[in-house]
């Protein structure tokens, strides 16, 4: 055995010891509000094919939690990592990647109180509810606008113009741009690069459509608007919709790379998924389970239908996301699901040549109005043609349904009207509620109505009746114990007329004897 008597001997062995390699240095980086994006840039290869031949990811740690992030090329040879921290206090990472430059960085950023209006992504609440990650209610009041990202920038500022005028808090809308009725034109951007004939090649994405619909994303953020963003459609004619699938997951796990820091994102897996013939149901499971596994802020995840439901009762699914107006279905649903459902596709108010474009807007406010007593969610969508302009769809009019642009319809005013009465009965629950929006109760004879619930459970703060299109001049409400007040509601006319005195037990009340009648009893 070798012993060392002086520090000069120790002096000599480190000396002739093999050099250890430094650690590397970390990066500080400044703060980052809660739920906001942390996004770290570093230079890599850009040559080859980076979205194939590049991975890498980061590993981000507090404490003895750690969450995994992919990271993605967003061109010129840069590569991004992108992540919303939910929890605050300090955050470390470090990068592993197939590429040695973009290996081994590590770096720390502290996450700082949230903006003002910053609640966090959407959950749902209390099985059949939304609510934002720090508590406050949630009430989908959505519109759609399927391809308003991929319109003239003129029309696009139009559009977001339009929604900040609007009662609408979501958005559906395509990433793929659409190729159906009224939507004839190119977009300015593609996905994939394309040769000099317009095939698109599949194992390149390109960056800078991705970098313009985020910004679409950021624009709605600021604005309080959830995107609803549909993963694929059918409506295509540039090969989208049947691409091979290696070719889906690697562009999903890139959107998902992009676009999960933001707190605004809702995932719908395909407009009409039955329609897409290169697909079947277990194609859908795997992108949801894709989802599950590379989305580290597990935003909502649904996908939409025309005939053929998807299984709704799969854990992966969080909420319903429906095409048809049978409302009176709603209750058995929600009891066999266990989950939120919105009623995105309800029929347009519009005046187009086809069925399902052409309700009047009374039909669209009934519909909102059946789809929240039933204590569900509805979504708006609007095809009004000009009727002095050409009909010929050549001449492309702009149709919010599809385009964006402005409104035109009456049921927005209507629906903002409701929303705020939906508002105030969440208000008037409480905060310490156990459960936010209405709870449907049994419906009798030919009125539905719909409670709130207390922070016990009780449905004893606020009832609400519709009477849909019936005209009784009076009618008997059956209250529950408790002394109560009244109010006539006109859901057309967008008022809330407050009736005098209190009311127990059975009470009749003399109604104006006109469709669309609601009455509103809140405890006194």
């Amino acid at each position: 055995m070798l012993k060392l008597s002086s520090s000069a001997s120790l002096a000599a062995l480190a000396a002739a010891a093999p050099a250890r390699a430094a650690a590397p240095a970390q990066t500080i980086h400044g703060s980052v509000p809660l739920w906001e994006v942390f996004e770290l840039t570093l230079p890599g290869p850009s040559s080859g094919n980076p979205l194939i031949d590049v991975q890498v990811t980061a590993s981000l740690s507090q404490g003895n939690r750690n969450v995994s992030v992919e990271g993605f090329y967003d061109g010129n040879g840069s590569y991004k990592i992108r992540f919303m921290p939910d929890m605050l206090g300090e955050w470390s990472y470090s990068t592993t990647s197939n590429a040695p430059e973009l290996s081994g960085k590590t770096g720390k950023f502290t996450c700082t109180t949230a903006l003002a209006d910053a609640h966090g992504p959407v959950r749902v609440r209390n099985t059949h509810h939304f609510a934002y990650a720090d508590g406050t209610p949630f009430f989908p009041f959505g519109t759609t606008c399927y391809a308003w990202i991929h319109q003239s920038e003129e029309l696009q500022q139009q559009t977001l113009e339009s929604l900040s005028n609007a009662p609408f808090n979501k958005i559906r809308m395509c990433v793929f741009p659409k190729s159906y009725q009224y939507n004839h034109n190119e977009p300015a951007l593609y996905p994939f690069d394309r040769d000099a004939a317009g095939k698109s090649d599949f194992t390149r994405l390109n960056p800078a459509y991705f970098a313009h619909v985020e910004q679409r994303i950021a624009d709605l953020r600021m604005m309080g608007i959830e995107a609803d963003l549909i993963v694929f459609h059918p409506y295509d004619r540039w090969g989208y919709s049947s691409m091979p699938p290696e070719a889906d997951d690697r562009y999903l796990r890139y959107l998902i790379a992009r676009m999960s820091a933001f707190r605004n994102i809702w995932w719908s897996m395909a407009n009409e998924w039955d329609l897409m013939r290169a697909k079947s149901a277990q194609d859908f499971d795997r992108f949801f389970h894709i989802v599950q596994q590379y989305d580290p802020a597990a935003h909502l995840r649904s996908v939409h239908y025309s005939h053929t439901m998807y299984d709704y009762s799969h854990p992966w699914v969080t909420h319903a996301s429906l095409q048809t107006y049978a409302f009176d279905s709603a209750a058995g649903w929600l009891i066999a699901w266990g989950k939120p459902i919105c009623f995105d596709e309800v029929q347009y108010e519009g005046n187009l040549n086809s069925r399902w474009g052409n309700l009047f807007g009374q039909e669209m406010m009934r519909r909102f109005w059946l789809g929240v007593i039933a204590g569900c969610y509805v979504t708006h969508g609007e095809t009004w043609l000009d009727p002095d302009k050409s009909f010929d769809e050549s001449t492309s009019p702009t149709l919010w349904w599809s385009h964006g642009g402005s409104l035109h319809g009456s049921s927005p005013a209507r629906i903002a009207f409701l929303r705020k009465l939906v508002e105030e009965t969440a208000t008037a629950a409480g905060s310490g509620a156990t459960r936010t929006g209405l709870e449907a109760q049994t419906p009798a004879a030919y009125y539905f109505n719909a409670s709130s619930l207390d922070a016990t459970g009780r449905a004893t703060q606020e009832i609400l009746y519709f009477m849909d299109y019936h005209q009784p001049i009076y009618y008997d409400f059956p209250l529950p114990g408790g002394t109560w007040t009244a109010e006539l509601i006109d859901p057309w006319e967008m008022t809330a007329t407050p009736l005098s005195g209190s009311y127990t037990g059975k009470s009749r009340i003399k109604l104006a004897g006109h469709p669309y009648q609601a009455v509103r009893f809140r405890r006194a």
